[in-house]
């Protein structure tokens, strides 16, 4: 079950990002952006605010100190999965992609764009998405405790718009937030074969945990 509920959140992100990489290719960076951004509402602009905060790098480490009081195997999917994600993300935006600004460096050529009130602007280091990376290393580390196809489904899907929500404040285009999923759903799938298909993945301590004796 476990190895399907992860093909299954694997499956439903790429379906999702399909659209996205044709549109990309289709109408190109700025024209994309602007197209997004015009579904704009006002009670969105309540909403995106804060659910983008649940992608933020606090939230995965909380969760993993939670998945610690079941096991360290459930703290380590969750450590290393959005862990290295984070790693990767940060080296490419300092090194190979340090040019690529955000959409506040291009505000002269999509003019009418919609800024949601509120919102501190960030202007570099845009791609990859680093939201975008912890969103779907999260949620895939998720799938994989959970380990149903049902929430795999929702959790694929909670991502997105956690990654979503990065093009409609305008703090990343669409190449950024599907370079970041692309990343959490490999840092994901290596934490899990690590942990529960390789033969390191076979000792016994990673089924304790800190907080009680075992086989009582």
């Amino acid at each position: 079950m476990r190895e399907r509920s992860v093909k299954v959140f694997l499956l439903v992100s790429l379906l999702m990002a399909l659209p996205g990489l044709w549109a990309h290719w289709y109408m190109g960076r700025f024209p994309l952006h602007l197209a997004l951004n015009g579904f704009h509402d006002k009670v969105l602009d309540q909403i995106f605010p804060v659910l983008t905060e649940f992608a933020n790098g606090w939230v995965p480490t909380v969760l993993a100190l939670l998945l610690l009081v079941k096991s360290w195997r459930g703290f380590l999917m969750m450590a290393l999965s959005a862990g290295l994600g984070a790693l990767v993300v940060q080296v490419l935006k300092h090194t190979v992609f340090a040019d690529h600004d955000r959409p506040s460096m291009f505000l002269g050529q999509m003019q009418g764009l919609h800024l949601v009130a509120g919102i501190d602007l960030h202007h570099h280091f845009s791609f990859p998405s680093g939201h975008s990376t912890a969103a779907f290393s999260m949620c895939l580390a998720l799938t994989v405790f959970l380990g149903r196809r049902f929430p795999a489904v929702l959790l694929a899907l909670f991502a997105a718009l956690l990654a979503f929500s990065r093009i409609y404040l305008s703090q990343h285009f669409m190449e950024d937030i599907l370079a970041g999923a692309f990343l959490g759903c490999l840092s994901g799938t290596a934490a899990y074969l690590l942990l529960y298909r390789s033969a390191w993945g076979k000792r016994a301590w990673l089924d304790t945990t800190p907080f009680r004796r075992q086989n009582q």
